[in-house]
């Protein structure tokens, strides 16, 4: 009897042991079930309030325009590295200047005018807010220390002869500066410079690490390191394709993570996601490609969304959507944005998510010409723009305008206008 008993148990166990782990399994998914639930919850509340946070973004200052008025083609926000908050603003124009201004009043402070050649982006140091670099078509990438009265750059980093730079970065431990040129005699280059030393070695000229020549074919238009990891970079071309690289390799070939291709030529590249695993672009012809990089060693697609004209998939009531300036990454709502605009000033921001596109909101009575840069204050939930009608704009949100400058319009020597648009048709229809 004792035997048959314990066999019995035995047979018992054998047979209801899966129903059990599946009764165990249902306990601990309806144990958990509402945190879960909760914690969704939470997300699209905090998504929403973002949202409704960059809807109700209106004009808190505007710039003084100044005597020569100029396209404002990029701006970047110092960074805040030993106060609170940024305390300047510098915003490459079409003149071929770099301008410094106060952050909270937008009053101008400095010019840097000596550049033989066209302004192609501009860049803080990360380590010191009074820092900032700007990459020209001369060939050369210029320092500018904003504490000092010289109009020198206090460090060159020069190029090789046939180069001509049209977008470049810093990484984000300011080691490294890396700039990407047009196509010269069917060669395309990633150049890479020591950014160490800035202070201590002034007007110095400093000749390249070394470049990357092989994975692009056609101008670089655009080049970004990743926001926390100082190896990484991502660069988008004319040719059409977005390679990634780990510059700690040894050489290109295994410097070259991956190479995503948006079909069109790239206009705009950012990195996005709560690690900064998925990489963006737009195209000049108002694409939008997506990719998640941490999906490359597994089976899973790593295309997030590609939508071949963002014009056409976004509905704009009552408006339209000429163009797309670029995106940015909301860190607290884990989302992305893309910001685009009409020919006349308005300004659209845009939520992205796998399903699609949508329009959030829109920003009207700002700018009275194209939006051609921006920047995105994460601190105070900010935004400042500029466009070709020469102003800057600071956006916050239900803020209350008490600036007493007024809208302008203005326009520029043709040969110029054609050099510098972003939008330029020329581009639309170099695609490979």
């Amino acid at each position: 009897d004792v035997i048959a008993g314990f066999l019995y148990a035995i047979l018992i166990l054998v047979v209801f042991h899966p129903v059990v782990d599946l009764i165990d399994n249902f306990n601990l998914t309806y144990k958990y079930a509402p945190l879960i639930i909760i914690r969704t919850a939470f997300e699209m509340a905090a998504v929403e309030k973002i949202e409704e946070q960059l809807a109700s973004l209106r004009i808190e200052k505007r710039s003084t325009l100044s005597e020569e008025p100029a396209y404002l083609l990029d701006i970047d926000l110092s960074k805040p590295a030993q106060s609170e908050s940024s305390r300047f603003v510098a915003v490459s124009c079409s003149n071929k200047s770099v301008r410094v201004y106060n952050r909270e009043t937008l009053n101008f402070l400095r010019e840097y005018s000596s550049h033989p050649g066209i302004l192609n982006g501009v860049r803080f140091a990360h380590a010191c807010d009074s820092i900032v670099f700007s990459a020209c078509s001369d060939g050369t990438v210029k320092c500018w220390d904003i504490r000092l009265a010289t109009q020198k750059a206090v460090q060159i980093f020069s190029g090789y002869p046939s180069n001509v730079f049209i977008s470049f970065d810093i990484n984000c431990s300011d080691l490294i500066i890396c700039a990407g040129t047009e196509e010269v005699e069917k060669d395309t280059f990633l150049v890479f410079w020591d950014a160490r030393g800035i202070t201590n070695c002034a007007s110095a000229t400093k000749e390249p690490l070394g470049v990357y020549s092989e994975s692009h074919n056609d101008d670089i238009t655009k080049i970004s390191f990743h926001p926390t990891e100082p190896n990484l970079v991502v660069s988008g071309s004319t040719d059409g394709l977005v390679n990634v690289f780990d510059i700690n390799k040894d050489n290109e070939d295994d410097a070259l993570l991956s190479t995503c291709n948006s079909d069109s030529s790239v206009s705009f590249i950012g990195w996005s996601g709560k690690d900064y695993n998925q990489v963006y672009c737009m195209t000049h012809d108002e694409g939008f490609c997506w990719w998640d990089i941490a999906q490359l060693d597994t089976e899973e697609p790593i295309t997030l969304l590609h939508v071949l004209d963002v014009r056409d998939a976004v509905c704009v009531e009552n408006d339209s959507l000429h163009y797309l300036v670029g995106g940015l990454y909301h860190e607290k709502a884990d989302k992305l944005f893309l910001i685009g605009g009409t020919s006349t000033g308005n300004i659209h921001l845009i939520s992205c998510s796998t399903d699609g596109l949508s329009l959030v909101g829109t920003l009207c009575g700002g700018h009275s010409a194209a939006v051609r840069s921006f920047c995105w204050n994460l601190t105070d939930e900010s935004l400042l723009t500029g466009g070709e009608d020469a102003q800057l704009l600071l956006w916050k949100p239900g803020a209350v305008e008490r600036s007493l400058a007024k809208k302008a319009s203005m326009k520029i020597a043709s040969s110029v206008q054609k050099r510098v648009r972003v939008h330029n048709s020329s581009l639309k229809s170099r695609k490979k």
